[in-house]
């Protein structure tokens, strides 16, 4: 397969070629040739126009949830992969809330099996703990040795404290990523949304900031009393910003990754009972979106995620008490994430959180744009504006909050292992 990308802006951040426009080459998965723009051609090969738009390396998100095994009806495999490559994303971590749950290296040699031949790179996420009961310790090792690459409960956040502090210790005997999702339960259970103004206004039972920064704080002294690097899933208050903040301070190996719906919706967003926006962690207020806002300028916040989380009708149009938390959002990420950040970023920098950050975090190798290189590639164009259409989503679930809605910022191609995939 060859693919000739014509007059293309290139996001290579680390390079003297970023920002430059070139025309690319590439040959069989190869980047065969990156030279000055309007100088390539081959006959023989598909040409893409690239004219204001910009070609990056492939986009990683590192939460996504895709139901298989076990509940297939909402998101498989093959769909999954279909909503990333539709959003733009190459790689994705897929976390363990699973049916079984991800909890032996049967589960993650099922998953690696089955994704091997798509474009998209599946890399898994074992559970923390058996069955994800907080009890006992999970097979992480053998699960590690079947190819997971972290290890975490996801939304069914750790309580033991001994536990976690044991997970901590052992993984690092194996180099295990441990993922940890701050909630305590004591203060937020049977919660609906943020705790605050709207929360009194709608009368639904609130789930306090204070229910993240808790465990946050607690997670971080264990991390450091064990000498093991951690990492924050989907933090969402300015109080977890700020104690990040000062955890790296203090050096300690702490990463955090923020969703991009918490980027750019408020609690206010759901005075109208919502519920393709009632999401785990919930949308909290104004002054903690431009607290993570600020966490991802000095850096405190190292990626962004899409927390996609596919549901099928019958759990979301419910009763607002009665719905599922959760949001599909492979599809609507970048767009999201652009919109929030591009008055206040450069796009190189917006592009290596959705890219090589979380690469870098789990311990991946990174992307470039290089002759000589694999090409794990995404194309997109920042101008374009689009209507979020539920028939043309890829995800088997629907329950994408941005339905019917007008976003800027869209995935044009991805590019990876050999294959090539035009999204519409």
């Amino acid at each position: 397969m060859k693919i000739l990308i014509k007059e293309v802006t290139l996001i290579n951040t680390g390079t003297n070629e970023s920002g430059a426009v070139r025309d690319v080459l590439i040959d069989n998965g190869i980047i065969n040739k990156i030279a000055q723009a309007g100088t390539l051609s081959d006959p023989s090969a598909t040409t893409i126009d690239g004219k204001k738009k910009f070609l990056s390396p492939g986009w990683f998100d590192m939460h996504v949830n895709f139901r298989d095994p076990g509940e297939e009806i909402k998101e498989d495999l093959m769909s999954g992969c279909a909503a990333a490559m539709q959003g733009g994303f190459t790689g994705v971590l897929c976390m363990p809330s699973t049916t079984p749950p991800i909890h032996s290296k049967a589960e993650v040699e099922f998953v690696l099996n089955k994704t091997k031949n798509e474009l998209v790179e599946v890399h898994v996420a074992g559970t923390l703990s058996h069955e994800q009961k907080g009890k006992d310790l999970s097979e992480m090792y053998d699960m590690a040795s079947a190819g997971a690459i972290a290890f975490t409960d996801d939304k069914h956040a750790v309580q033991d404290a001994g536990l976690l502090t044991r997970a901590l210790l052992y993984s690092k005997n194996f180099g295990g990523k441990i993922l940890s999702f701050a909630d305590d339960n004591s203060l937020s259970s049977k919660g609906q949304m943020n705790e605050g103004i709207t929360s009194t206004h709608l009368g639904l039972k609130g789930i306090p900031s204070l229910a993240e920064s808790v465990m946050i704080s607690r997670d971080l002294q264990l991390a450091e009393y064990t000498g093991s690097p951690i990492h924050f899933s989907t933090i969402s208050t300015k109080e977890s910003v700020e104690l990040i903040r000062n955890a790296k301070k203090k050096g300690l190996a702490v990463t955090a990754d923020v969703c991009a719906l918490h980027l750019s919706q408020d609690d206010s967003a759901l005075e109208n009972f919502d519920t393709l926006l009632k999401i785990k962690p919930p949308l909290r207020s104004r002054e903690d979106i431009t607290a993570l806002h600020s966490g991802i300028l000095d850096g405190t916040i190292s990626a962004i995620s899409s927390d996609h989380s596919p549901e099928d009708t019958e759990n979301k149009e419910k009763e607002f008490d009665l719905a599922a938390f959760g949001a599909s959002g492979l599809e609507t990420t970048f767009s999201l994430t652009y919109s929030s950040l591009i008055n206040k970023l450069k796009i190189e920098k917006i592009v290596d959180l959705i890219s090589n950050s979380p690469r870098r975090i789990l311990g991946l190798k990174e992307i470039t744009i290089k002759e000589g290189e694999n090409a794990n590639l995404t194309l997109f164009d920042t101008e374009q504006e689009w209507i979020v259409d539920g028939s043309t989503l890829k995800s088997k679930s629907k329950n994408n909050p941005f339905t019917g809605k007008k976003l800027k910022g869209k995935a044009i191609a991805v590019i990876n292992k050999n294959k090539f995939f035009l999204c519409s």
